[in-house]
């Protein structure tokens, strides 16, 4: 039997008890024309990049299913009169990987920030080196010094 990753966006007035019913209706019909789900990852409210029916927000949700082309047909016709979808996309694949998607090993990742480094010294300080005070900035030595790099040819 062919297998399928289906990803579907609800509307984010729903729940996301409501977006798992949707997904067990999904199932059941699966099953019943003898198919299976091999993988379902919630990957929780996220924002569009565009506006879709009014909504700036969505559920998004991963379906891996192994069906027969007919039951994924009758499954896009029923996803299509539920008001509740946004917007749904099924592709074939050669295998479903058992691994978490690239969504969800990315939301791990963005939790587990650490030490980023040490924080600048002042308002005004790089935080390279040590304290200067306000005068010994670049910009106050170049407008100090004057036109010849505070130089003088009497110096010599």
């Amino acid at each position: 039997m062919p297998l399928y990753e289906h990803v579907l966006i609800a509307r984010n007035d729903v729940t996301q008890q409501q977006v798992e019913a949707i997904a067990d209706l999904v199932a059941a019909q699966v099953e019943g024309d003898g198919g299976a789900v091999r993988k379902r990852e919630y990957w929780g409210l996220r924002s569009l990049a565009y506006r879709v029916k009014k909504n700036r927000k969505g559920h998004y949700m991963l379906l891996g299913l192994e069906a027969p082309p007919a039951s994924i047909v009758e499954m896009e016709r029923q996803l299509n009169l539920n008001e509740d979808i946004l917007r749904f996309m099924t592709i074939r694949v050669d295998e479903i990987d058992d691994a978490p998607s690239a969504i969800l090993a990315r939301k791990g990742d963005d939790r587990e920030r650490g030490f980023r480094g040490p924080k600048p010294a002042g308002r005004f300080d790089s935080g390279r080196g040590g304290k200067r005070g306000y005068d010994d900035r670049e910009e106050f030595r170049a407008r100090d010094e004057g036109p010849r790099g505070g130089r003088d040819l009497n110096d010599e």
